[in-house]
């Protein structure tokens, strides 16, 4: 069998680890990627041998990795990779079916990983190319984010806060029948002088700790609202999303401030959406405060529907506006009949409700085209734009408009980052 590339989707990859316990199938997928033009490829036979692998020397571009394997299984290799912080684009291959296949693909992805697709066993070339093709910029294989491996304290942040390094990069929102714009995302960025980019999941819950949420979200919301009363004055009739830690629910000066700061920068309660994440329980002492956000005006977001215990309980007894359907729920829809039921039963309920919809987690044209099919208001991902500065999204914005004006609503569904 001839060795030389039939397509060049893993060129881009680098070199390609085949992780699986048997030699036949291990050479199968090693060949396949080859003739899919694999720069380099390596097999080793279970989870500790790939572990070991991905810890010493550069790191694999991808990993192909096998369920059902003795020693370290897949999903304890995953775990492990997850607990490690490494960061290598996945696939999972499996002859145990669609159903735990899906499972261990939302295992893995809720564990911060980078898991491309799920594939049954045997590999197939069509199949996985497709799976590749659907993630044609994979992110650098690393093992820790920028500045990961150094310390972050209360007293960084509070000297960040003070020196304006916390930034805001906004994402876009994008109407699913209409291909506008209808409004922006605004999130917290923090840029360290000397270790580089932090990432929020590592100063948001720093914030909470220290008491330093209040000032961290009065830093983001200000910034946010200049560049909101900027946009406006241009043309762009966007709404802001503003992320809203339940610890800020029991200050009873929230409203006060938060209007304060809309009369500083000229805008009204309804541009400004309030995003309270589903996964962290609202006190009961906090409903009030909800209450009266809402009947000024603001409009409340449940974010990350899905990801937490408490869903239904929420969505009774807080007056929501908005729905927003985690991304776990939303890539690879169209591929799986378990995480498509999840997905329309979410949209459903949310329309019966009379809430706005929010897809999160875009990152293909199926994945867009099934959301349009099942009625979804709003959609953000990587398909669409991903997050940027102030600027640049001015920028973006004027593309975009143009691209309406000569393409029509489809062009939205084609990624412009």
């Amino acid at each position: 069998m001839s060795l030389a590339p039939e397509i060049a989707t893993l060129s881009q990859f680098g070199t390609v680890l085949v992780v699986d316990d048997s030699h036949v199938q291990r050479e199968h997928a090693l060949a396949l990627c080859l003739r899919l033009g694999a720069v380099a490829v390596e097999g080793v036979p279970d989870g500790h041998a790939a572990l070991a692998r991905v810890s010493q020397g550069p790191a694999p571009g991808l990993l192909i990795v096998d369920l059902e394997m003795p020693g370290m299984d897949g999903v304890q290799l995953l775990d492990a990779l997850a607990r490690c912080n490494v960061r290598v684009p996945i696939v999972v291959a499996s002859q145990r079916g669609s159903a735990l296949i899906d499972s261990v693909l939302q295992v893995g992805r809720a564990s911060g990983l980078q898991v491309l697709a799920g594939l049954e066993k045997p590999l197939r070339a069509a199949e996985l190319d497709a799976a590749l093709q659907a993630h044609p910029q994979p992110l650098p294989a690393s093992r820790n984010d920028a500045g990961a491996g150094d310390p972050t304290d209360a007293a960084m942040l509070h000297e960040a806060l003070r020196r304006g390094d916390i930034e805001v990069a906004y994402q876009p929102k994008v109407d699913m029948r209409s291909g506008q714009v209808s409004g922006v995302e605004a999130l917290a960025r923090w840029r360290h002088p000397q270790n580089g980019q932090i990432a929020p999941d590592r100063f948001i819950a720093l914030a909470e700790r220290e008491g330093l949420i209040h000032a961290l979200t009065a830093s983001v919301a200000d910034q946010a609202m200049a560049r909101l009363a900027t946009w406006k004055q241009s043309g762009f009739r966007l709404t802001l999303a503003i992320n809203v830690s339940p610890c800020l629910l029991q200050d009873p000066g929230l409203l006060d401030e938060l209007q304060t700061q809309l009369r500083r920068h000229g805008l009204v309660p309804a541009d400004v959406i309030l995003e309270i994440t589903e996964s962290s329980l609202v006190e009961a002492s906090a409903l009030g405060m909800l209450a009266r956000l809402r009947l000024q005006g603001f409009g409340l977001s449940l974010d990350d529907y899905g990801t937490g215990f408490s869903s239904l309980q929420q969505l009774t007894r807080i007056p929501f506006t908005e729905l927003k359907i985690d991304r776990i729920f939303v890539h690879d829809a169209h591929r799986s009949r378990n995480l498509r039921t999840v997905l329309e039963s979410a949209l459903g309920m949310a329309q019966r409700l009379g809430l706005s919809t929010v897809a999160e987690g875009i990152e293909t044209v199926e994945d867009w085209q099934l959301l349009q099919e099942l009625g979804c208001d709003l959609g953000q991902g990587y398909l669409l734009a991903r997050p940027m500065g102030g600027g640049a999204l001015t920028t973006w914005l004027l593309e975009h408009q143009t691209r309406l004006q000569e393409h029509g609503p489809i062009s939205a569904q084609a990624p412009h980052h």
